[in-house]
């Protein structure tokens, strides 16, 4: 269990705090319950009373009586009335109760209860639900590991592993937790992905959309999958449906999309022009969650290197808590447009830069670009090629640089 110091640094400023319910949401399997150990550890460093501490997994079968917030109100209540001090809870996938937001909302207002919460569904936070508890939480995504962390990961059990073999493993294997945790040779960790695939599919999407039609679901998905960061909209699938003699209206296959999104197996990424400021509602991108989980699913990463590098990139922005857009220019695209507060950073993304037309086109993307704001050019080459103020780095590099 290795220390998530990106994501405990933006939860140090709010724990031990009852006025704010944390909301930690994200893939499943991608380390939300390892969050919550580390924040009940990082807690009890602090004073918290260990006896104060009420820890529930609703994925536990045992606790099928307790899935009904009125049941799970009056049992945690009991059980904190009969505590001195503050109750620290935490809840995991707390999706599974019905209706859970009345009844932390009622606790955080009756109790003095320090509450963390874990889900695997963004609907948690949505329509009703946000609105009763509008103001009152804090949410952070949990992404499955970047580069960093899985070289940290893994060099507990080989520590002279050289960065450059590692990235050779984190392409095939991705970021999830558990396969680089206890070592799981190639096959094995293919398999653990599979596994996780189909219960991402028929937990969090199937059963929790009400979908029937699954062998589309999965028709649409490995689309996905094979265009990863390539711009499309649902009209021009529904065509590609189309002709492979399948009527789709692009209205379904926005919504099993949006079934997708809601379990953090994909994200999309709106185009922005850069120029006029404004979004554009036409061709989005849409990027995978893990990419280990495409290789299991799909194959092909390292024939698909491009994409996949891209895809890095745009998850290691996220994490670090940038909004992100696809920039146009003029007929110029540029791959990451990335806001954080004042900040701004562009990024362009490669696989190498092998001749002068590529040099061209990756640099090109800029010059119509007048700000000052950092911008990036990164590939798999080894040389430092910046120039013109724009800086070239290695896709390694780039993912463990402290400050992007």
């Amino acid at each position: 269990m290795i220390c998530r110091e990106t994501y405990m640094e933006k939860l140090r400023g709010f724990m031990d705090q009852s006025e704010l319910v944390k909301i930690m949401t994200g893939l499943r399997r991608s380390g939300k319950s390892v969050m919550l150990e580390l924040i009940r550890e990082e807690l009890l460093g602090r004073g918290a009373l260990p006896g104060n501490i009420i820890a529930l997994n609703f994925e536990d079968m045992s606790l099928d009586a307790l899935k009904n917030p009125k049941a799970l109100h009056d049992y945690l209540k009991a059980r904190m009335d009969a505590m001195e001090g503050r109750a620290y809870l935490f809840l995991d996938e707390l999706q599974e109760v019905e209706g859970w937001e009345s009844c932390i909302n009622s606790l955080r207002v009756n109790s003095d209860a320090d509450i963390y919460i874990t889900g695997s569904n963004s609907k948690m936070l949505a329509g009703e639900y946000a609105t009763m508890l509008a103001g009152r939480y804090v949410q952070i995504q949990i992404y499955p590991f970047s580069f960093k962390e899985y070289c940290t990961a893994a060099r507990e059990r080989s520590a002279k592993t050289s960065d450059a073999e590692l990235f050779r493993q984190y392409l095939k294997q991705g970021g999830m937790p558990f396969p680089v945790n206890v070592g799981l040779n190639e096959s094995d960790a293919k398999q653990y992905l599979r596994d996780l695939y189909v219960s991402v599919v028929v937990k969090d999407i199937v059963k929790r959309n009400k979908i029937r039609d699954v062998d589309l679901l999965e028709r649409i998905i490995a689309y996905v999958m094979a265009n990863v960061g390539k711009t499309f909209s649902a009209t021009s699938l529904s065509k590609f449906f189309k002709s492979e003699k399948r009527t789709v209206a692009p209205e379904t296959i926005l919504n099993y999309l949006k079934g997708c999104e809601d379990a953090y197996l994909f994200s999309r990424v709106s185009r922005l022009d850069v120029p006029g400021k404004k979004m554009l509602q036409v061709n989005e991108k849409y990027y995978v969650a893990d990419h280990g989980l495409r290789e299991a699913i799909y194959g092909n990463n390292e024939r698909d290197i491009e994409l996949i590098l891209e895809n890095m990139v745009c998850l290691e922005l996220w994490r670090r808590g940038y909004t992100i857009s696809v920039g146009r220019v003029g007929e110029r695209e540029i791959d990451f447009v990335a806001v954080r507060g004042d900040e701004r950073v562009y990024v362009q993304v490669c696989y190498l830069l092998a001749g002068q037309e590529t040099i061209e086109r990756e640099f090109g993307a800029y010059y119509d670009i007048a700000d000052n704001f950092p911008k990036y050019v990164v590939s798999m080459d080894e040389l430092d090629l910046s120039r013109d103020g724009i800086r070239h780095q290695n896709i390694r590099e780039f993912l463990l640089e402290e400050n992007i």
